[in-house]
């Protein structure tokens, strides 16, 4: 099997494949780690990913059987992986897509990619074209179950935020109380402590927080 592989494949092209899809891993793991929260064992799996693919599409190389069989064991793969952020399943099919392109035989273009793909990363975690309203906060509100939710904030929300809507009412405590979930935008320069002072005179001195929005948060 072996005979046939070396055959079919130029060693040259091999060692080149190899070599070209380490530095690429390298780049991409090195971008990952100036731009994102990281571990050493994800930056180590993001560096050899390329040569992996690269490797699997050389010894595929045309054959139909041995071709599902990969699909089958990249299948059981995800299945048995934990769900990453956004930027860690962004940099396993960056690191995927090299290594398919290298095995291809476009080690040429995979670099091209590559280079032209770290530094829109590096550009955009950089940029602010993306990022969130600084005034747009979350606010958790637990009142009394005889308290009428639907207007009794109204007033305070009109006076403190340029938009709010709620998101999500649900009861807590044994259905003693409700929490109330909003999104609001607060206005400019606002005195968040009074906004929150006179929330806690509507709902009896009960939990009130007022956070940064999380995304992805299940409300």
């Amino acid at each position: 099997m072996l005979i046939n592989i070396l055959e079919n494949i130029n060693i040259y092209t091999i060692l080149i494949s190899i070599g070209v899809s380490i530095v690429l891993g390298l780049m991409i793991a090195l971008t990952h780690k100036a731009t994102s929260k990281y571990n050493k064992n994800f930056l180590s799996t993001i560096t050899l990913l390329p040569l992996l693919v690269t490797c699997i599409i050389l010894v595929v190389n045309g054959n139909l059987g041995m071709s599902v069989a990969v699909a089958g064991t990249f299948g059981l793969v995800r299945f048995r992986s934990i769900a990453g952020t956004s930027k860690e399943i962004l940099s396993v099919f960056f690191a995927m897509a090299i290594g398919l392109t290298i095995g291809a035989g476009y080690a040429i273009l995979a670099s091209i990619i590559t280079i032209i793909g770290c530094l829109m990363i590096l550009l955009l975690d950089k940029s602010t074209i993306f990022d969130k309203n600084k005034n747009e906060k979350y606010l958790k509100i637990t009142i009394p179950e005889n308290l009428d939710y639907t207007e009794v904030f109204t007033d305070i929300l009109n006076k403190y935020t340029l938009k709010y809507s709620l998101e999500q009412v649900k009861t807590t405590n044994l259905g003693s109380m409700f929490e109330l979930k909003y999104n609001v935008i607060l206005n400019n320069n606002i005195n968040e402590k009074a906004f929150i002072d006179e929330l806690r005179v509507k709902n009896g001195n009960l939990k009130i927080s007022l956070t940064e929005p999380i995304n992805g948060e299940e409300l």
